[in-house]
Order: C-alpha cells, then structure tokens, then sequence
C-alpha cells in the first residue's frame, strides 16, 4: 500500500477566513480525507510542526509526499529541504501543487526560479489533457473545466518536463503547462496546476482523481540508487603492451 503524507504550510486558513470556511480541516485536511478514502494510508504534516512535521521517521515512512505552500517558503529549514531532496532521489515520489511551484524544495529539485505570470480575477480555467495514455489522465475526460481559479501564464521558467499531462487556458486568454512530470535520481515528480486557497478546486472529483492517479504513479520502484564514484572492474582488464 502506498503510504503518503500531505504537507501544508497551513498558514492561509489562520489567516483568512474565507480559506477556513472553504478549508475548515485546512487544505491539507481536504486533501488527506479523499486520499484516505482511496485507500491511501495517509498523514498530515505543517509547517509550525517541529520539523515541520518532516522527521526523519515520517520521511522513512512516506512513498508519496504531496506538498501544498505559498506564503511562507522562506520559513521552511534548508536542513529539511535537503532531507526531502535526498528522499526523493532515493525513489520518495513528491507532487507539488498550485503555489508548491516557489517551494524550496521545487526550485531546487528544477534548479530554475520557477517564476511565471498570474492574476486573481476569477477566471474560467479549462485544463486540457494532453497525454491521454498517462495514467495519471486515467477516469479524466478531454478536459477539467474550473469556474473560477487563480490564472498562471506561460513563460513558466521550468526545465521541459519529461511528460506534458495538462495545458490549461484561461478565460483571460493565457496558457500554461499545467501539469508535468520529472525524474529525479529513483524519484518521480508532478507538479500540478490547481488549487488557490480562496476556491473550492480541492472538492472537485476530477481534481481529486488526478491527485489519486498521480499518487499511484509517484509511488517508489523497489530498487536502490545507482551507486557513484569510483569503482573497480567486473571482468579482469588484460594488461595493454
């Protein structure tokens, strides 16, 4: 069984009331409950936990760690960014969502600024698949339709994904790479558009299928990391006259 752990800075539902009515259990609550309800072990984890909730025992005991902040990367220990990136390359799989794109551990696993171009104004965003084999897509019709959601544009500084899942557009009339996929060492990653505090987009069961398939897709492959450096000869190597 796949077992995960939902991060979120959990600073917006202290903050806004409009994000704790719509987030009463926090986002990370909502996120963990549908999780939980596929069957998914799962536990929760916030940023003014010690360790921010990330110690050593829970990182060993976590195969998909799906990570939710916005206003407060600064406040995240590069000590746990650092843990977190080594659990990665091990062959933790990690799904950054919405605003995780300026996370400390997102910006360095892309080694760009991952900036892009956004506004609050309700926009309609339709995000189209654009990798139906994936099965990351599987129960996902030609496209997610969102009433209202936080718009980001392209240019988003990201290295090209290995895989396009998503291409959202925007009322507004941008677009934008919505959803991609990276390898990292033995890890897998999906960065996944979706999800402003101030909206319900967490509640959406199509939303909330691709978060479940991706989960299952990031899970780790049973093997270790390559070993690096130096290394002695398989076969004898016959000395060269």
């Amino acid at each position: 069984m796949v077992r995960v752990t939902v991060w979120n800075e959990n600073r917006h539902e202290q903050k806004n009331p409009v994000v704790k009515e719509i987030y009463p259990e926090g986002i990370h609550g909502t996120i963990s409950a549908f999780l939980e309800e596929e069957g998914f072990p799962t536990r929760t984890a916030t940023l003014d936990q010690e360790e921010h909730g990330l110690t050593e025992e829970v990182l060993q005991e976590t195969d998909v760690l799906v990570w939710w902040g916005h206003l407060a990367h600064d406040e995240v220990k590069d000590e746990i960014v650092a843990k977190v990136k080594e659990r990665v390359l091990d062959g933790m799989g990690l799904i950054v969502l919405h605003s995780g794109h300026f996370s400390k551990i997102f910006k360095t696993l892309m080694g760009t600024s991952c900036d892009l171009k956004w506004r609050e104004a309700d926009d309609k965003e339709r995000l189209w698949v654009v990798e139906p084999s994936h099965p990351i897509t599987e129960g996902i019709s030609e496209f997610i339709e969102l009433e209202r959601e936080e718009m980001y544009g392209e240019h988003f500084d990201i290295p090209a994904p290995d895989e396009l899942i998503f291409t959202s557009w925007f009322e507004g009339g941008e677009v934008f790479r919505s959803g991609c996929t990276y390898k990292r060492g033995n890890g897998k990653v999906f960065y996944f558009r979706p999800g402003h505090e101030t909206y319900p987009t967490y509640y959406n069961k199509e939303i909330q299928r691709v978060i479940k398939n991706a989960v299952q897709w990031a899970k780790p492959v049973d093997r270790k990391r390559p070993v690096y450096g130096n290394a002695k000869p398989l076969e004898r190597i016959a000395v060269k006259k």
